[in-house]
């Protein structure tokens, strides 16, 4: 079954479990925390479930990726640690302090699609979005605008609109807001790419989310790099709904700086360290503003403990303080499983478990005569990633179809039925499959509570 032919006229239980057996990634599940199916309807009832009690559908990792079960070994070697070294463990912990970052180096990297020196875990998503836009957003002239999607997730439109008031412009003539065509979902690269040429003498950056939160549309990301730049902007990404999710290749494609989170897909925990990439042929420039701690120093010459500021030649001159260790050693668990498994073959199972998914919903909406649930991302491999954006249309709604309380309704008919996915306001449902530790029988599963949930 190939990424573009996974759909089937089999919609039974006997198939779904049929292609688990056949799924050379199945035993990645194994290494994650599975929630049980309470935990969708009472989740205070959650931490007294038996260990065999029904695990839930957890189809929410493009919001908050499940706990890898090495984390908690991980951590209690960290506080051990501590205790009996104390300052001692900065260079003679298992897993040393001092240079703590560099371990995940390589595993950041390999999400990124970039060299080990272009990238640096730290910080917070919007504070790292910040920091960079910083560095790279310098109006000038008449040069001054930044374009983004009207639908980007709400933070990158609070630290876009800040950026340009400290900078004393008016947001609603300094942003360029990026919005679908009438009766449709999602922006057509078409579009994007005519809008930067039409801009091309007043754009400063072209800062977009490599995979929308909403609908799920994953941009193409060199064309639109490519047309930023040729009209003499930076280009900039949030790659929150991106990173660990689909393929990238941020330093191939030539983007000037990217961010991301490690909460999602990235499995690192609530809140967790997140990561940054800024390419090589910044890392060196002396003429490069932005803010500056004693952790983006040089290590030859950080701990000399002067004033003067001397960045290292690599994407940790961003740094501003030492790395936050018990932050850390959840990503740096998360990362050693996705170099174990591997991008492309995740992206394989992605792909075949996201058209599966689909086809289910789709002879769904067959059998019952009318498009009950309106799938809004693009079908096309190219623009997508785990996610699907569902409009749901329940059968009792009144007026129209996809009215916000029965859409709720529908939602939480899905939680009794164990399914964990997340609601957006007004209509739509977003389920992500996960292909580190989601099943073709979860898709299945999601698939028949959807049936039924929608009337």
């Amino acid at each position: 079954m190939t990424a573009r032919t996974a759909t089937t006229l089999d919609t039974s239980e006997a198939f779904a479990l049929s292609l688990d057996r056949a799924d050379p990634l199945a035993s990645a599940r194994s290494l994650f925390h599975i929630p049980p199916a309470v935990a969708a309807h009472d989740p205070a009832a959650a931490a007294h479930a038996s260990a065999d009690a029904p695990r839930a559908v957890y189809l929410t990792g493009n919001s908050l990726g499940l706990q890898p079960k090495s984390v908690r070994a991980a951590l209690e070697q960290e506080l051990a640690d501590w205790a009996s070294m104390g300052v001692e463990g900065h260079l003679h912990a298992k897993h040393p302090w001092l240079p703590y970052h560099e371990e995940l180096r390589e595993g950041a990297a390999h999400i990124a699609g970039a060299s080990p020196r272009e990238v640096v875990v730290m910080n917070s998503l919007t504070v790292n979005l910040h920091i960079l836009l910083t560095a790279f957003y310098r109006p000038q002239g008449k040069r001054v605008q930044i374009m983004i999607e009207d639908s980007c997730f709400p933070s990158d439109s609070h630290a876009v609109i800040s950026q340009t008031r400290l900078h004393g412009l008016d947001p609603s003539t300094a942003l360029i807001r990026l919005k679908p065509r009438a009766g449709e979902h999602t922006l057509r690269t078409s579009d994007i790419l005519e809008t930067i040429h039409t801009n091309r003498d007043t754009l400063a950056l072209v800062m977009l989310g490599g995979v929308n939160y909403l609908s799920g549309q994953w941009f193409d990301m060199p064309r639109i790099n490519a047309a930023a730049q040729n009209a003499g902007a930076i280009a900039g990404w949030d790659l929150a709904h991106a990173a660990g999710n689909v393929p990238l290749k941020l330093h191939e494609w030539g983007a000037d700086f990217a961010c991301w989170c490690s909460y999602k897909y990235l499995n690192s925990g609530p809140g967790a360290i997140a990561g940054a990439f800024v390419h090589e042929r910044h890392l060196a420039r002396s003429d490069l503003l932005h803010f500056a701690g004693w952790w983006g120093n040089d290590p030859k010459t950080r701990f000399r403990m002067g004033p003067e500021f001397v960045p290292v030649h690599s994407a940790d001159r961003f740094q501003l303080s030492n790395p936050p260790i018990f932050s850390m050693t959840p990503v740096r668990e998360s990362l050693a499983i996705f170099q174990r498994f591997t991008l492309p073959a995740l992206r394989e199972k992605s792909l075949k478990l996201t058209a599966y998914l689909r086809s289910l919903i789709e002879a769904n909406n067959t059998a019952k005569g009318r498009e009950a649930v309106q799938i809004i991302t693009p079908v096309d491999d190219e623009s997508h990633g785990c996610q699907l954006s569902l409009i749901v249309k329940p059968k009792n709604s009144v007026g129209d179809e996809a009215s916000e309380p029965a859409v709720r309704a529908a939602h939480q008919s899905l939680a009794k039925q164990g399914m964990i996915v997340d609601f957006r306001s007004p209509n739509v449902i977003r389920a992500a499959p996960v292909p580190l530790y989601n099943t073709f029988h979860d898709a299945w599963r999601f698939a028949q509570a959807l049936s039924a949930a929608v009337g």
